[in-house]
C-alpha cells in the first residue's frame, strides 16, 4: 500500500473516550523511545509526521493516524519511563488495556523492542496483555543498524526467548535509517487489511 494521505485524526488522553471507528486499526506498542514514531514515519514515507523525540515519555496519548481513508495506525503511549509518577504510569497502563479490550476493529498489534537490549518486565507484560486479549503481536526489533550483523541472530533469539513468544511469531529486524524491514512489515499490514475487508 502506498501512503498518499496521512492525517492525525484523533488524540485520546487519559480521560478521553476512545473513538468508535469502522476502519481497520493497527496498533504500535513499545517502551518509551523505542522508535514507534520513527516506524510510523518510515511506513508512511514521511520524515517527521509522527513526532519523534530524544526525550522518553513524549507520547502520552493514544494517537489515531488515518491512512488513505482506509485504515488507522494507532500509536500507543510509550511505557516504562521512570521519570513519571507511578500513578500516571498506572493510568497509562489502564488506558492501553481499555483500548486493547475495547476496540472492535483492532486486528494487528506490532510490539516494538530495541534489538540491542533484552526485553524487560514491561515488554513481557505488554506482550502478555496482547495475548490475553486475543492478539498474537508481530515483534519489531528496532534500531537494527546499531548492532553488528554477526550479533543479529543472537539478539533476535534472546528477544524470542525472553518474551516466550508463541510458535511462529514473526520477529522482524527494522531500521528507520536503512529502511530494512519496512517491506516485510507492510506485507503483514496488507494481508490483515485484505482479511478485514473480506470478512466485512
Amino acid at each position: 500500500m502506498k501512503v498518499k494521505n496521512i492525517n492525525l485524526e484523533t488524540v485520546c488522553g487519559i480521560t478521553s473516550r476512545l473513538p468508535e471507528n469502522s476502519l481497520l486499526e493497527i496498533a504500535f506498542a513499545g517502551r518509551s523511545n523505542v522508535g514507534k514514531s520513527s516506524l510510523i514515519n518510515t511506513l508512511s514515507d514521511r520524515k517527521s509526521y509522527a513526532r519523534t523525540s530524544s526525550q522518553p515519555g513524549k507520547t502520552q496519548t493514544i494517537n489515531f493516524y488515518n491512512i488513505n481513508g482506509m485504515l488507522y495506525f494507532v500509536d500507543l503511549p510509550g511505557y516504562g519511563y521512570a521519570k513519571v509518577s507511578k500513578n500516571l504510569v498506572a493510568k497509562w497502563g489502564k488506558m492501553i488495556n481499555n483500548y486493547l479490550e475495547g476496540s472492535k476493529v483492532l486486528r494487528l498489534v506490532f510490539l516494538l523492542v530495541d534489538i540491542r537490549h533484552t526485553p524487560n518486565n514491561n515488554d513481557i507484560q505488554m506482550y502478555d496483555w496482547c495475548v490475553n486479549y486475543g492478539f498474537n503481536p508481530v515483534i519489531i526489533a528496532t534500531k537494527e543498524d546499531k548492532v553488528k550483523r554477526s550479533q543479529k541472530a543472537a539478539r533476535l533469539k534472546d528477544i524470542k526467548n525472553t518474551l516466550a513468544v508463541m510458535e511462529g511469531t514473526p520477529v522482524i529486524p527494522f531500521s528507520s535509517v536503512t529502511k530494512s524491514g519496512k517491506d516485510e512489515i507492510w506485507e503483514y499490514i496488507d494481508m490483515v487489511y485484505m482479511d478485514f475487508n473480506l470478512i466485512k
